[in-house]
């Protein structure tokens, strides 16, 4: 009789330890799903590229460079709906980020440029990083979008002044000096061996 009434008194806690799991459980799902919808209007209440030419280098560099844009395209198309629709729009964004090294124009192939299309990939990449883990920290991806929108403006920027320097007419002589300046064409500043043979 007394081990009736221990296993009687076992199961009835086994039963409630059962039924307070799934009732946390389900307060659980609750709060995450409450969470993800918050992260969500979030990201998309903050989701705003700079997705326009903003001078007229760079909208001749638009209609000239492909790879900048699609860029800007894809930049300017906003997902909708769900949280996966920004995450497959990250992934798409940090492709065509890459492809801004290819085909740059002569006239922009500078290390100002390079450098900027650089950091405009890094940022590009972090905020598909960031918004593809489980716990997504929608406030480093808000920050993102407006470090991406001061890069793409640091780059359309600097692409106007090299175009605005280029148009500054040379003075006769300054390119002979500027090449008798340059340390790379300068004759090397080697010790020559005087036993060594010469070709005369």
């Amino acid at each position: 009789m007394k081990y009736l009434v221990v296993l009687f008194c076992a199961l009835l806690l086994l039963f409630t330890s059962c039924k307070d799991d799934a009732q946390q459980r389900d307060a659980e799902n609750k709060k995450a799903i409450q969470k993800k919808e918050v992260i969500y209007k979030n990201i998309s209440k903050s989701w705003d590229f700079y997705a326009t030419p903003i001078n007229t280098t760079s909208e001749q560099s638009v209609a000239s460079w492909t790879e900048f844009r699609q860029f800007l395209d894809e930049l300017g198309q906003k997902p909708r709906k769900t949280m996966g629709a920004f995450q497959k729009k990250a992934a798409e964004l940090s492709k065509k980020v890459l492809l801004l090294n290819n085909n740059i124009p002569f006239q922009f192939q500078q290390p100002q440029i390079k450098s900027r299309i650089g950091t405009l990939i890094t940022k590009v990449r972090l905020l598909n990083l960031f918004i593809h883990l489980d716990n997504i920290p929608d406030k480093k991806v808000i920050l993102l979008i407006g470090e991406i929108n001061a890069e793409l403006v640091s780059l359309q920027r600097q692409m106007d002044k090299i175009t605005e320097k280029s148009k500054i007419p040379v003075e006769e002589g300054e390119s002979d000096m500027l090449r008798m300046l340059d340390t790379t064409r300068a004759i090397p500043n080697t010790i020559v061996n005087p036993n060594l043979p010469r070709v005369e």
